[in-house]
């Protein structure tokens, strides 16, 4: 009982003392003169996300990463409230539609975060669907299972740094609320999940490729052409305004040609554990404005490292090439039902 008692004690303690930091981040705030409070709000996301990245890698309590994810979006309201709106920039001409068109997806099983990945968003007949790898949502070689994933979403098209998280459950009455599909060759790689528009957050800002990026527009698509993957390499990204970043890559096998019988091509370009289901995009000549959407063409989605069983793990550097499934197959994904 006495140790019973104690341990009571120290945690009304440990109480007492969170609500005397709480009190004193808002004096703080107000003694910082208006031109910090913008460098506080970067320098808090950076080191929030570096203590994320060393919780993920270290054994702990479920119950403490929902704490601390629960306690960086209260300090990070706190730090919003005391920044002007006449020093909020505007970032609606700063930033380019395809960074907009892409989120960060993290992968749940009830409450344990298991995975970071990328998605992006593809629209069909007024319907909106969510775009990554079938992997991302089941894995069975590796038993990742994931029953829900989170996105976040931009809120305020004039201020970047407002943001929502949206859960997104994977299953209804026991069955996949996903689709996937297979080809000649066996199960492709890529999935799509339908949102609701009226369920999106309030003021939810996004954009999304559709039909019309899939095509060639007359331009020859060829080996060696540049290409972007934008996505969350290893959940890295920026993360005051929360946008993904973009890796230069080239079309590293004959495009229109299913590589070794499957249903991809070939990337040349460094990526990482993160960019699964990020969209490979190339840039049309003469198609709007640098930062319109209508100036990439939609060529696949990023899935794998391609790598050699027999390469010498010392001797041999990697190949340096992923795999591309490509896009056309969501015409498939995304037929009405």
């Amino acid at each position: 009982m006495k140790n019973l008692q104690e341990a009571t004690e120290r945690i009304c303690e440990l109480k007492g003392s969170l609500v005397a930091l709480d009190a004193l981040l808002p004096a703080l705030l107000e003694t910082l003169p208006p031109t910090a409070h913008a460098a506080l709000t970067r320098s808090f996301e950076a080191h929030a996300e570096a203590a994320r990245t060393v919780m993920l890698n270290t054994t702990m309590s479920d119950h403490v990463m929902a704490a601390f994810e629960r306690d960086v979006v209260r300090t990070r309201a706190v730090l919003a409230g005391t920044l002007s709106p006449q020093r909020v920039p505007d970032s609606r001409h700063a930033v380019e539609a395809v960074l907009l068109a892409t989120t960060h997806i993290r992968t749940f099983r009830g409450s344990h975060l298991s995975t970071g990945a990328s998605g992006f968003f593809f629209c069909r007949d007024e319907r909106l669907f969510l775009v990554t790898n079938r992997h991302v949502f089941l894995d069975e070689p590796s038993v990742h299972l994931p029953d829900r994933i989170e996105i976040e979403l931009h809120t305020d098209d004039s201020d970047l740094r407002q943001y929502a998280t949206f859960s997104i459950p994977l299953y209804g009455n026991g069955l996949a609320l996903w689709r996937e599909t297979t080809d000649t060759a066996g199960p492709v790689d890529v999935a799509v999940i339908e949102l609701q528009a009226d369920r999106l957050p309030a003021g939810a800002v996004l954009q999304a490729f559709d039909t019309a990026h899939l095509a060639c527009e007359e331009e020859d698509v060829a080996i060696g052409d540049a290409l972007m993957v934008i996505g969350f390499p290893l959940g890295f990204h920026d993360t005051v305004h929360h946008l993904a970043v973009a890796r230069s890559a080239s079309i590293a096998s004959a495009y229109g040609v299913r590589f070794q019988q499957q249903g991809y091509f070939l990337t040349d370009a460094r990526t990482h554990r993160g960019s699964s289901g990020a969209p490979v995009l190339r840039r049309r000549s003469g198609q709007g404005g640098s930062s319109s959407l209508a100036t990439w063409q939609l060529l696949g989605v990023h899935s794998t490292r391609m790598d050699m069983r027999t390469r010498d793990q010392v001797q041999d550097e990697s190949l340096g090439l992923n795999c591309a499934w490509y896009a056309d197959v969501l015409m498939v994904l995304t037929e009405p039902t």
